[in-house]
């Protein structure tokens, strides 16, 4: 069963049984393309945006306070969750959202009219255009529903940033007395404790969590209510601050008013928050690259970390286990960095007075907080809450490094230093195995000097050690 509606364009059969219009059932048509729908985030603040305009609306005597209720109740049942089998477009469409801010209008403008008692698409009642869409454009109402619906899915985020940054604390606190051997191009470097990696690890996150706290504050800069082209055609000149006051009622956030014009084609906003982002899946990937080093083996490589087994790693290889959350970690990073290209393509994408690139910023951005959320929750809790410290194999590969020998250039000097490294590698012995054996150091200095955790820190040279050692070196043999 159809409806017949029309607009500007002709007639058009409509599914009778639907609270969309004529412009939504063209653009769905038109636009069959990825079969990804919007985020309900988008639609709840799209919903928001459009409760608190009728309100703005009815109290400047612009919108009859019996339609502009009715459209308020049918938002507020929208942000509630119903309707949503309603919002049918592909997240790939015409410019600027216009299909998303026209299917929004239709539906609410349909359930208006039901609470009349009229029929769907009776628009004489309640009109999308007219009454919902009242001193708005999609052009400003898009921005703006972006910039909320990133506020509202932000919070997860954090909320997950927050819980990861707390599990590397805490095995920072259960693997600090565990030394293992730093790395640096790959090859043995100097002693760290397990403790300062995973920390540092925390500490990264910390300033992840930072940038993205800071480039939330260009989301609460708001354009709404300068219409078409940022000049606020067709709208009451208290409508654009009464809006945001509605606004920051009804969402608990601060919104501000911010230049129209600019913000109209603007839209370093969300670049700023895919640059916080892609920084966060950088680190991200870093710290997943690490942890599949270090646990790599278990018999051939370094093996110093033991992480969860979730599933077998195999099809061919029976008992094989790979590092599968850290590597699912590092797929999602690369497609945030994707798609963090694609929103500084459409950004820079504005011509003249407006951007036209909005649906594609909402998608990338909003998939990648939904991406990082979900992905950042699970390296906690499948991957970072059952990471195991190999105590044993660290000290192992500690002992038989060459790790130590950094920490003798001030008793020795770099030249006798490396030589002796030559020849523990070559001998294939450890470096105190070698001092000992050319009596390089007096025995009472060796274990207090070779003293792997104090070389995890700042300390103050001994002068009178170094002249001891010296003048040792220095005897007749």
């Amino acid at each position: 069963m159809t409806r017949i509606e029309k607009d500007s364009l002709g007639e058009i059969e409509v599914p009778d049984n639907v609270y969309y219009g004529a412009f939504t059932t063209r653009a769905s048509k038109n636009f069959r393309i990825s079969g990804i729908k919007a985020n309900p985030d988008f639609i709840k603040s799209l919903a928001i945006i459009k409760k608190a305009c009728a309100k703005a609306n009815i109290k400047l005597n612009l919108l009859d306070g019996i339609k502009g209720n009715a459209i308020i109740q049918a938002a507020d049942e929208i942000i509630s969750g119903k309707y949503r089998d309603q919002f049918i477009l592909d997240v790939f469409q015409a410019g600027a959202g216009t299909p998303f801010n026209m299917n929004m209008n239709e539906v609410i403008a349909n359930i208006a009219i039901l609470k009349f008692g009229g029929n769907v698409g009776d628009y004489s009642i309640v009109h999308p255009n007219n009454h919902v869409n009242m001193a708005q454009s999609s052009n400003d109402v898009i921005p703006t529903t972006i910039r909320l619906s990133i506020l509202l899915t932000l919070k997860s985020l954090k909320k997950e940033i927050e819980g990861l940054i707390g599990a590397f604390h805490s095995k920072a606190r259960e693997y600090d007395h565990v030394i293992k051997v730093g790395r640096t191009h790959l090859e043995d470097a100097v002693p760290v404790r397990y403790g300062q990696v995973f920390n540092g690890y925390a500490a990264a996150l910390e300033k992840c969590l930072e940038r993205l706290i800071a480039s939330e504050k260009s989301m609460l800069e708001l354009g709404i209510g300068g219409t078409a082209i940022g000049t606020g055609i067709n709208t009451h000149p208290d409508f654009k601050n009464m809006v945001i006051s509605e606004l920051n009622k009804l969402t608990g956030f601060k919104f501000k008013a911010g230049n129209s014009i600019m913000l109209s084609w603007n839209m370093t906003g969300f670049v700023d928050v895919s640059n916080a982002l892609r920084m966060l899946a950088i680190e991200l990937n870093k710290i997943s690259n690490d942890l599949r080093l270090l646990n790599s083996g278990p018999r051939t490589g370094i093996s110093e970390i033991v992480l969860p087994e979730v599933e077998p790693g195999s099809s061919i290889m029976p008992g094989k286990i790979n590092p599968s959350i850290a590597e699912a970690v590092n797929m999602v990073c690369f497609q945030v960095a994707g798609n963090d290209h694609a929103v500084a393509m459409a950004a820079e994408a504005g011509q003249l007075e407006l951007n036209v690139m909005t649906p594609l910023i909402a998608f990338d951005l909003l998939w990648n907080i939904e991406l990082l959320t979900n992905t950042i929750r699970m390296f906690r809790e499948d991957c970072i809450s059952g990471l195991v410290v190999d105590e044993k194999r660290c000290n192992e590969l500690l002992e038989n490094s060459q790790a130590l020998a950094t920490v003798l250039n001030p008793y020795i000097g770099y030249d006798m230093v490396a030589k002796l490294v030559k020849t523990a590698l070559a001998e294939n012995k450890s470096l105190k195995q070698v001092l000992i054996e050319n009596d390089i150091i007096p025995r009472k200095y060796l274990n207090d000097i070779l003293d792997a955790r104090k070389m995890t820190e700042p300390g103050v040279i001994d002068k009178k050690v170094i002249d001891d050692i010296i003048s040792y070196m220095k005897r007749d043999r």
